[in-house]
């Protein structure tokens, strides 16, 4: 698949001209909502993480899922979905990678590894630091007795990904084959950065179900994942898409709490499915309020 440096340069690069605002406002949502219910703070593996877990009096064991943040984010960008997942029974952690920019002006300054409106210039080493971050967490929080105990699910690791956390959970996943980890169960995709996929074809490699989000007015990322040959396209089933209406790059964070329900939903039924085994609500299948189309292939 054939893509044009200066079409997806110019789309990728308008909305990165418009995150270092937008992620200042982000972080003082995120604070703002932490104020109600603040997420455990911990220092495991050298970095540093949130986490939220379920109450004492909530079913287990509880699957273990790993947050990815987008690049310039940070671990409590989307908080109004972290805490939902604890409360469906989830245990949640979410490290700070080392490109995280909330409420620090001096990183918002710094360039992407290589250029996100190029794809073809991505390797298996752009961001592999985001993935070794990931596997020493899941190493360190397995070894730990504090997360190891009956209560909480190894058996069914999940992974949470936004933007470039989005790539990030989809190498993991097996889109880059190197990065490839045999724990992971499931990938839920949020407007993920997948272009370097596609343009190699590497996505045949996932073999975890995937759920990709997007929306309507998520120019920049939301047109290569769900056209012809996209990466829904190229993904191996079990595969879901789900288009967001009227929904932006930025709606999977505390900004704007328009489709926060909807994407609730379609996450913890996503997970619930392949990490719980519960059956997808068939009321999810088709399009409703907020929700502008819905692609399954089990």
């Amino acid at each position: 698949m054939k893509m044009r440096r200066t079409v997806a340069g110019r789309s990728i690069g308008s909305l990165l001209c418009a995150s270092l605002l937008v992620w200042s406002l982000v972080a003082a949502a995120g604070f703002a909502a932490e104020n109600g219910a603040a997420p455990q703070r911990l220092h495991i593996a050298g970095l540093d993480v949130a986490a939220w877990l379920p109450s004492r009096d909530t079913p287990g064991p509880w699957p273990i899922i790993i947050f990815s943040h987008g690049f310039h984010g940070c671990n409590t960008q989307s908080i109004f979905l972290m805490e939902r997942l604890a409360g469906a029974g989830y245990a949640v952690f979410a490290p700070n990678h080392r490109d995280a920019a909330c409420g620090n002006i001096r990183a918002w300054f710094t360039r992407a590894e290589a250029p996100l409106g190029d794809p073809r210039k991505w390797t298996d080493a752009t961001f592999a630091d985001r993935a070794e971050d990931i596997e020493k967490l899941l190493n360190a929080l397995s070894g730990d007795a504090r997360y190891n105990s009956p209560g909480f699910d190894w058996q069914h690791v999940g992974l949470v990904g936004h933007s470039l956390g989005g790539y990030t959970v989809l190498g993991l996943g097996g889109a880059w084959r190197r990065w490839k980890d045999t724990r992971v169960k499931a990938v839920l995709a949020l407007s993920p950065y997948a272009a370097p996929f596609t343009w190699r074809k590497t996505l045949s490699g996932v073999d975890a179900p995937v759920m990709y989000q997007g929306g309507t007015r998520d120019y920049g990322i939301t047109p290569f994942v769900n056209k012809g040959e996209g990466a829904y396209d190229q993904t191996p089933a079990p595969k879901y898409f789900v288009d967001f209406d009227g929904a932006g790059h930025f709606a999977w964070t505390n900004l704007r709490g328009t489709y926060h329900a909807a994407i609730v939903d379609y996450s913890v039924a996503f997970l619930d499915r392949y990490l719980k085994g519960k059956p997808f609500p068939h009321a999810l299948v088709e399009p409703h309020m907020n929700v502008a189309g819905v692609k399954i292939k089990e």
